[in-house]
């Protein structure tokens, strides 16, 4: 089974750091690869970004589709795309913010999240009410760490992180999700650290994707989430025409 792990932004340092994570969450049979878009922001921290980071996405999912990729994870917790990118693939697509949030509510009553930027803890709201986990997150933090600084050693992200992680604690969480695909890595030192359940979710988004794919399970093929219409399109995008080229 081959698990596609797409990173929306354009950082190599971020993509690599997510494939080794998502490698340590499925079953050694199954191969994960790791990819990021050829054009985009160099990370993602507005909905300028967001929405600038979801043509290169749908760009990967297409290839990764002509490759024969059994499941798709979007790596940024903003869950970019996620609708389209549904719609275009014929295999099941996992969001690592909404695969978090699951996994985060098997594990506790209540969870809380700790994201990078204040500016992005509304994104976040909106994503834990449209999945239905508003009542169980008990709070939102931003540690005010840039998405790029988690991958310089020499920077206080990951205090900042763990900081932010036992505030959460405090106001009654009993579980943490890391806001942040960028997190990744800091998942098993803050369980260590803080004795409570730490959920990535790259690591839950590769796990899902893994068992959607051995069950059998993709996005329907009728109503919302059926391939879009064919039709042309212009200018920058003439490429994205699922009639042309691209298809």
């Amino acid at each position: 089974m081959h698990i596609r792990v797409i990173n929306p932004n354009t950082s190599v340092a971020m993509t690599r750091s997510i494939g080794t994570a998502a490698r340590d969450a499925v079953s050694p049979s199954s191969r994960v690869s790791a990819a990021h878009p050829t054009m985009g922001p160099a990370s993602i921290e507005s909905h300028y970004e967001e929405a600038l980071a979801v043509p290169g996405l749908l760009e990967q999912i297409s290839v990764g589709e002509r490759e024969g990729v059994d499941a798709f994870v979007i790596a940024c917790f903003g869950d970019p795309g996620l609708d389209a990118a549904r719609e275009l693939a014929t295999v099941p697509v996992v969001g690592i913010a909404e695969a978090a949030f699951h996994a985060a509510a098997f594990v506790a009553r209540r969870f809380g999240v700790v994201t990078t930027l204040r500016r992005t803890t509304g994104r976040a709201r909106e994503l834990v009410d449209r999945y239905g986990f508003g009542s169980a997150c008990t709070v939102i933090r931003a540690c005010e760490i840039p998405v790029l600084a988690l991958d310089d050693p020499a920077s206080s992200a990951r205090r900042a992180v763990a900081d932010e992680c036992r505030l959460v604690l405090d106001s009654g969480a009993e579980a943490i999700v890391l806001g942040c695909a960028g997190m990744a890595d800091l998942c098993h030192e803050l369980t260590v650290e803080l004795g409570v359940p730490v959920v990535d979710g790259v690591r839950a988004g590769a796990a899902f994707a893994e068992s959607l794919a051995r069950l059998g399970l993709s996005s329907g093929a009728r109503g919302e989430y059926a391939a879009p219409p064919e039709k042309d399109f212009s200018g920058l995008l003439s490429g994205f025409s699922l009639a042309g080229p691209s298809a």
